[in-house]
């Protein structure tokens, strides 16, 4: 099971967002206890008043190449565990996810 699918032209990915780290990074993808599969980040700022969040859209806007308006938090705000919606071309987020994910 991968950390993303692709749903109607956009992508949506799993997250495990890890707040009040020691960097901003994408640091791969992990297995839950459950089973599901998720990109595992990590950012720097406090999970207080959407900080964090904000920092995480910021992070993968980044990584992805795409505008933090093409990034939209679908489920898991006040969660580690997000569903994070990305739209764009989403063969060519696809493949910039599996570059990332498998580095």
């Amino acid at each position: 099971m991968a950390a993303y699918r692709t749903s109607g032209g956009v992508i949506v990915v799993a997250v495990r967002l890890t707040p009040k780290a020691d960097r901003d990074a994408i640091t791969g993808s992990a297995t839950l206890a459950d089973g599901r599969e998720v990109m595992q980040a990590r950012v720097r700022s406090l999970p207080v008043e959407g900080a964090a969040n904000a920092a995480l859209v910021a992070l993968l806007a980044k990584a992805l190449r795409v505008p933090k308006s093409a990034i939209t938090i679908l489920a898991g705000e006040t969660q580690r565990v997000k569903q994070v919606r990305i739209d764009g071309d989403a063969t060519i987020i696809g493949v910039r996810l599996d570059a990332i994910l498998n580095s």
